[in-house]
């Protein structure tokens, strides 16, 4: 059998081309090398737990021939705490800016995992055996200055009490240890949901989406009934998301949990004690997997349209899969256009529930006059599904747009004064 030549595999290289252009390339080849794999550089994130403290002591290690030459960290001063490395560092408040130096630097610091809201739950715990926290707190926002071009590879471990485990919404790469991905960002840091300790979950693969659903073990939550619901519903979710991550996690505790859903990057946390329909006929489960889904948060007035979206596809997928009657669809659409009424604005910086029901009222009007603008052709699944691919930051103005541009008509529906003033 002949073996193909390293040459037959690169056309540029062939036997045919004259010998000195066959060195040339091969001689760009060799200085291009080492250019492409000093342009990337390890970022390892360890956390220990300390249930007794209430902590995790973090540390951040950066290794590669080629650092950024300045990390500025964007802190919380109450939960943060106790900074020190092995290069420059200036603690100033909310804000640390670090300057690593190669091959290696390291910061360390202290983060207090309890955070609780004016409500008296918590959306951050920890006890003596789970804890729930948000990645992307205990990591907080970075800004890098780098050389154009320098990538990062992040993995984030955990050093945990004797019996404790971690579910994460990542992929493992080892015990306690998981490979970071995130096209397009500098310095990868991780994000979403985790839950630690002595816990319980179910796992299972819907639609190509790697879900595993976890709790605290001992506590009265039903993992499979909320994997059995997923299997139902998910397929409706990324009909209209197609972009929907391939890994999600779900987490649910008791007390003294938050009393609700939230939402984060590939993850969700769930209270415990949330049905999986409520008896308004809405779905707080559905609601943050369209979050998830989305990715979009409003700007200082379009906060209803975020969560707006969430709150119509929490009862619109519900009828579109079976889990309602046509009558009771109705029904519900009335209920919320009537609770919609205690609205006098939409355009509030903050969404609250009577904010919600209108704008559901209103993106339901909105689907009507796309689908009769374009005979048939599109609806708000099309606004929706270009919003997630877009993702980041979204307005009124915005909105308009991809419904006039979807429609292939002016929409009317929008308009800033009759969003703005009582029904």
């Amino acid at each position: 059998m002949l073996t193909p030549s390293y040459s037959a595999s690169l056309p540029w290289l062939s036997p045919r081309m004259p010998a000195a252009l066959r060195w040339a390339f091969a001689a760009t080849l060799l200085v291009i090398a080492p250019i492409v794999s000093a342009a990337t550089y390890d970022v390892d994130y360890r956390a220990q737990i300390v249930p007794d403290e209430g902590i995790a002591r973090v540390e951040i290690a950066l290794r590669g021939e080629k650092l950024p030459s300045k990390v500025v960290l964007r802190v919380d001063a109450d939960r943060h705490l106790a900074f020190s490395g092995d290069s420059g560092l200036d603690v100033a408040d909310d804000k640390v800016t670090w300057k690593p130096s190669p091959p290696v630097a390291t910061l360390r610091y202290q983060f207090v995992i309890k955070n609780q809201k004016a409500s008296g739950r918590y959306d951050s715990y920890i006890n003596a055996d789970w804890s729930i926290l948000r990645s992307d707190k205990m990591i907080p926002p970075m800004a890098v200055t780098a050389a154009k071009g320098l990538q990062s590879r992040a993995s984030l471990s955990f050093d945990l009490p004797e019996d404790w485990s971690v579910a994460a919404p990542y992929e493992e790469d080892g015990d306690k240890r998981y490979r970071l991905v995130d096209p397009g960002r500098g310095l990868i840091r991780p994000k979403g949901w985790l839950i630690l300790g002595r816990i319980t979950s179910r796992q299972d693969d819907i639609e190509g989406v790697d879900i595993r659903v976890a709790a605290p073990r001992g506590e009265d939550i039903r993992l499979q009934d909320t994997l059995a619901f997923l299997n139902w519903v998910l397929p409706e979710v990324t009909a209209i998301f197609p972009g929907f991550p391939q890994r999600l996690l779900v987490v649910s505790a008791r007390e003294p949990m938050w009393l609700g859903g939230l939402s984060g990057t590939r993850s969700l946390f769930m209270h415990g004690s949330r049905p999986l329909v409520s008896g308004n006929r809405t779905s707080s489960l559905i609601h943050e997997l369209v979050h998830v889904a989305s990715g979009i948060r409003g700007d200082h007035e379009s906060d209803w349209i975020v969560e707006g979206l969430a709150e119509y596809y929490a009862v619109n997928l519900l009828y579109r899969s079976g889990g309602m009657s046509t009558a009771r669809y109705q029904q519900t659409l009335a209920e919320l256009e009537d609770w919609g009424r205690e609205a006098d604005s939409l355009l509030v910086k903050r969404s609250s529930g009577a904010v919600t029901a209108r704008a559901v009222a209103v993106l339901l009007g909105l689907d009507q006059d796309i689908r009769q603008a374009s005979n048939g052709r599109a609806s708000l699944d099309d606004v929706a599904r270009e919003l997630a691919a877009t993702r980041g930051v979204v307005s009124l103005e915005r909105l308009n747009t991809l419904a006039s541009q979807v429609a292939g008509a002016d929409i009317t529906a929008l308009q800033r004064e009759a969003l703005s003033r009582p029904q």
